[in-house]
């Protein structure tokens, strides 16, 4: 019994120390002292909004998938075809067109252009890309590789930078808020991170993990998966907190002008000054990046290779998304961000609609869900017409607006509706 519980815990912590770098990649790095910089006193509010937007709701999606074994039945509230268009929509975002581009890009700008100004952009995304091929091409060892080399020394770095920053810190924190919103500004920080939607793919890897290293019950894959998430979260936690205390105290020396990835690098410098500042924040950088690429380019290559019945091999996706992430990183990480706020407008609602009422899934029916889920789709549709100048201007009165919510009060009507007439529509369909 002793020997299963430390193996449980070990398991654990491996898993759980492999989803922290998974989930702290590229935006994860940038946008806390961004975040911080901007609340100024307000620093803390907007941290507990960025990571209950970011890291709660990941932890929940990962939960609802341990409940619902996979994403599968997770999303079949929303029928077959439409449930896989969203599955696919997800994993291209989190995949291919932002995510894995992101983490490239990112790479460049913090850690290449740091140490050799004049390198070749194009040549590093070709040197980037191979190695990513090259450390995902066996995918059993994924999380090994990441969970026990990439992730201590990518932990123990930024806890060490983040003290340094406490006991040394680069100026007072005096400045208030420059945001209208800071709870705003945070919860659309971590939408902008997109851990929601990776943890939709990242649950399952968790469970398959769990299962590789011989906890073969339900019970005992949740029991793991559940205390990775815990040692993940608690990680993150730490490293949050610090990345946004640290923005708060240059509040005072930078303004809003300022890109997210200079701000990092001028908090670095200022921290550790000289040569050995550049190389120490240059490697963070790019482990943080690489191991958040690796569990990306797995997860959505094992994905694309499942749909079509293993007929494409797992080892052609690997180099088609390298291969295709390698074009499009040249985008820069600013255009990156940029492209993903509209999807990530549409896409997240609905799954986070879905995600949400899974844990009470026995009390409603299927047409609750569906009806709440589509009217959030819809509400993100229509406020992203409306950012394209389509004057439907009456979004602006709906509750939460400002907040990214404004979904949200319709889709409680649309559910609640759907629970009604649930019980004079058709109930073949079962949740």
């Amino acid at each position: 019994m002793k020997l299963f519980r430390n193996k449980y815990l070990i398991d654990s912590f491996v898993i759980g120390a492999a989803l922290f770098s998974m989930f702290f990649g590229a935006g994860n790095m940038i946008f806390p002292p961004y975040l911080g910089l901007k609340a100024g006193k307000e620093w803390l509010l907007g941290f507990l909004s960025y990571y209950a937007a970011d890291i709660g709701l990941a932890l929940m999606a990962i939960f609802a998938q341990i409940k619902n074994r996979g994403y599968s039945k997770l999303l079949r509230p929303l029928g077959n075809r439409m449930s896989n268009i969203f599955i696919f929509a997800v994993i291209l975002c989190i995949g291919p067109i932002i995510s894995i581009p992101r983490t490239a890009a990112t790479t460049y700008e913090l850690s290449v252009l740091s140490l050799a100004p004049n390198f070749n952009m194009s040549l590093f995304y070709i040197i980037f890309f191979l190695a990513i091929l090259l450390l995902c091409i066996r995918k059993s060892a994924v999380v090994d590789i990441i969970g026990k080399i990439l992730t201590p020394v990518l932990f123990i770095g930024l806890l060490f930078l983040i003290i340094r920053g406490i006991i040394n810190p680069l100026g007072s924190i005096e400045l208030p808020s420059r945001s209208q919103s800071i709870i705003g500004d945070g919860i659309e920080a971590g939408y902008q991170s997109m851990d929601f939607l990776a943890a939709i793919i990242f649950g399952v890897f968790i469970l398959n993990s769990a299962e590789e290293k011989g906890h073969t019950t339900q019970k005992s894959q949740a029991r793991v998966a559940v205390g990775s998430s815990v040692v993940a979260g608690t990680g993150l936690l730490i490293i949050y907190l610090g990345l946004t205390y640290l923005g708060a105290t240059v509040s005072s020396l930078y303004n809003m002008h300022i890109s997210r990835t200079e701000l990092l690098i001028g908090i670095i410098n200022g921290l550790l000054p000289g040569k050995i500042g550049t190389i120490f924040f240059s490697i963070i950088a790019a482990l943080a990046c690489i191991s958040t690429a690796i569990a990306i380019t797995s997860s959505a290559a094992e994905y694309f290779s499942k749909i079509t019945k293993n007929k494409v091999r797992y080892e052609i996706f690997i180099v088609a998304i390298c291969i295709f992430g390698a074009l499009i990183s040249s985008l820069g990480v600013e255009q990156l961000i940029s492209l993903a706020s509209p999807l990530l407008s549409v896409i997240y609602p609905p799954i986070l609609v879905v995600v949400v009422l899974s844990f009470i899934s026995s009390r409603i029916n299927i047409w609750c869900i569906r009806f709440a889920a589509y009217t959030a789709l819809l509400v993100g549709i229509l406020e992203i017409s409306y950012l394209f100048s389509i004057n439907i201007s009456f979004l602006e009165a709906l509750p939460f607006y400002s907040l990214g919510f404004g979904w949200l009060l319709p889709s409680i009507i649309a559910g609640l509706t759907g629970q009604i007439l649930g019980k004079f529509l058709s109930n073949k369909e079962r949740i």
